[in-house]
């Protein structure tokens, strides 16, 4: 007897500038660490542009997308942290949550992780995922608060919420900071909001984009500075009695946004830096030592900080979802890319 394959839609990389919706098999359980999540909502990130532009690598062929949230279809016998028909979310990487990076929070450097779409796994960008290590990776979501904004709500902790949460985090922004934030993109965005809760007091968002400044005060940017490098820094040092600020949070990754985050920091000050670096120079020891400027940075252990701040998104107190700016059919996911690359649109979130 012949057994019946099932297809499903998922989005693959074809070469800079070429994303393509293909049918492919269904994923099935093949390990009992794995679970089955079809996919409710997921979106499209400012790092997928890296690829897509062709300034870092991916094979052609690979699944693509790594932000995403759906319901548990299927698990396998070693499941224990979620059931079939638990709505959940899932971070950027995949994590055990058992190894001793984990273990103190670093989820992002699981010693046994690895990245969506990689070694035979489905991509976030799809109808279906197959998740390994699903118990350190899937997070359930109280299904009876659910509705289409409490979803976009939630879907940023996968990444761009947490990763500017970390960035946050990174600078050491507490009650009473006075923050400048470099980045106006959905991970910029959401550290303003990071920062909002984390108690700061003022908060510099650097933007040249009226839109994006706009969106950024009403997540609780106090002043925008629309101007960059050397302007940038003089601004906020006039708004700051000539002083600078605690806390810089990097968002951006490029040597231009570095400059200006030494030129916005005050003695003493911190650089968090979430931004991935692209030809970014080194920052000279002897630098940091003649200033007591502390820098620290990575990518965000999303899995540690989403049990941290999901109570605070569904008790409404910690809402981006105005970063999703275009909603979209998988079939037109090529489109978004488009959007997103000559930024018309800030993030694209998905519906499969």
């Amino acid at each position: 007897m012949e057994c019946l394959v099932r297809y499903m839609r998922a989005t693959i990389f074809q070469g800079p500038g070429k994303i393509e919706v293909q049918e492919v098999p269904d994923p099935v359980i093949k390990n009992p660490d794995e679970a089955i999540v079809k996919v409710s909502y997921c979106c499209i990130c400012g790092s997928d542009l890296w690829y897509y532009r062709g300034l870092t690598h991916l094979d052609v062929g690979n699944h693509i997308g790594h932000e995403f949230m759906g319901t548990v279809e299927a698990v396998g016998e070693g499941v224990r942290n979620v059931r079939v028909g638990d709505l959940v979310v899932a971070p950027f990487v995949i994590s055990d949550g058992t190894c001793p990076e984990c273990r103190v929070g670093m989820t992002r450097f699981c010693r046994n992780g690895r990245f969506w779409g990689t070694g035979g796994y489905d991509g976030g960008q799809g109808e279906k995922v197959r998740t390994p290590m699903a118990d350190g990776t899937l997070f359930a979501i109280p299904k009876s608060r659910m509705d289409d904004h409490m979803m976009r709500a939630i879907l940023p902790l996968s990444d761009v919420l947490s990763t500017g949460h970390h960035a946050a985090m990174c600078a050491g922004v507490g009650k009473g900071s006075t923050v400048a934030v470099i980045g106006d993109g959905a991970v910029g965005l959401c550290a303003v909001a990071a920062s909002k809760r984390l108690g700061a007091s003022r908060i510099l968002l650097i933007s040249t984009h009226e839109d994006r400044a706009e969106l950024g005060e009403r997540f609780g940017a106090t002043d925008i500075i629309a101007a960059r490098g050397d302007e940038a820094a003089r601004q906020a040092k006039a708004l700051t009695n000539e002083l600078g600020v605690d806390c810089v949070l990097e968002c951006v990754g490029t040597a231009g946004a570095w400059r200006t985050a030494f030129g916005l920091v005050r003695i003493g000050g911190n650089v968090g830096f979430v931004g991935v670096p692209h030809d970014v120079p080194d920052v000279s020891v002897s630098r940091l030592f003649s200033t007591d400027i502390g820098v620290k940075g990575s990518g965000a252990s999303a899995a540690h900080y989403i049990p941290e701040l999901m109570p605070d998104v569904l008790a409404g107190k910690l809402d981006v979802s105005a970063i999703f700016t275009k909603t979209i059919s998988l079939s037109d996911i090529a489109e978004g890319y488009r959007n997103m690359d000559e930024r018309k649109e800030i993030k694209v979130l998905v519906k499969p």
